[in-house]
């Protein structure tokens, strides 16, 4: 895909969901019908096969959707790609986190052509912001648990936690307590994050992802008290005992507009995205042998 086509989709989607849609999740039903209406649209029209968990909270439908690129090696784990697609209440949530959702739109049109050895499974998650995340409502809660239902393995999940805003001004990128003696004052990178048993899966993505492209990174395996190295769907994955990544531009810890109704759709580095996107699709096409 041509990087002006990409950077012009990732836009689009960022737009239709923070922009035309706006603030999405269980206490504005309709928004959140219309972000899931769309997202399903998109991923049907990827390569792969479409498939759905819906269930009900507080009486509103809510679905997880998924996208999965058939392995050749049926019995090898699966490589799970995740983005939740709801907000908090109050914001937009471009970058919090269509931008994780744009992401993972196009990385399925990007991996559907490939013949990977382990199936890749692509999944839009509901219910991550408060007041769900923990609890058994969390979207990828409840896929977690249909994947233990189903036993099917994982060799490591991909949480796409926030991947489109990035400011290169020195003093820009702030951390938990003692690690910005260790990392860049800029926010020029994305994240690659980690607890402390997913450490080599880690240690995989970080090759992988160096071997794919030269979008800069920075990477840590962190207890998962460490603020912010939890805040995502690899918990639900972690819980379970399986190994999890996050990907992320840092959040709070750079993101001025994170969880406010500033989180629009032009504070976005869209032309970083479409690099991030295809540094991403040939990072998972090498950990999934594609």
């Amino acid at each position: 895909m041509a990087q002006a086509d990409l950077t012009r989709r990732l836009s689009g989607h960022v737009a239709a969901l923070a922009g035309v849609i706006g603030e999405r999740n269980v206490f504005r039903p309709d928004a959140y019908e219309a972000a899931r209406d769309y997202i399903r649209r998109e991923l049907i029209g990827a390569r792969g096969r479409p498939g759905e968990i819906p269930f009900t909270v507080q009486g509103v439908e809510c679905a997880n959707l998924e996208v999965i690129v058939e392995g050749t090696a049926p019995d090898a784990p699966a490589l799970v790609v995740g983005a939740h697609y709801d907000t908090v209440s109050g914001s937009p949530g471009a970058d919090d986190n269509a931008s994780g959702v744009a992401a993972l739109i196009e990385l399925a049109r990007l991996l559907g052509a490939s013949r990977p050895a382990r199936s890749i499974r692509l999944v839009a998650f509901c219910n991550e912001e408060a007041p769900f995340f923990g609890g058994p409502h969390q979207g990828s809660m409840v896929y977690v648990r249909a994947l233990e239902a189903a036993a099917t393995p994982v060799h490591l999940m991909c949480s796409l936690e926030m991947l489109g805003y990035y400011d290169a001004r020195p003093g820009s990128q702030q951390y938990p307590p003692l690690l910005k003696r260790f990392y860049p004052d800029r926010g020029d990178f994305i994240g690659l994050v980690s607890n402390l048993p997913s450490r080599h899966r880690l240690r995989e993505l970080v090759e992988a992802f160096g071997a794919a492209g030269d979008f800069p990174a920075e990477h840590l395996a962190a207890p998962e008290v460490v603020p912010g190295v939890a805040l995502s769907d690899q918990y639900a994955f972690w819980r379970a005992g399986m190994r999890a990544v996050m990907v992320t531009d840092t959040a709070f810890y750079r993101n001025p507009h994170y969880h406010t109704g500033g989180d629009l759709p032009h504070t976005l580095d869209y032309a970083r995205m479409a690099d991030l996107t295809e540094n991403l699709a040939g990072a998972f096409a090498r950990l999934a042998g594609a």
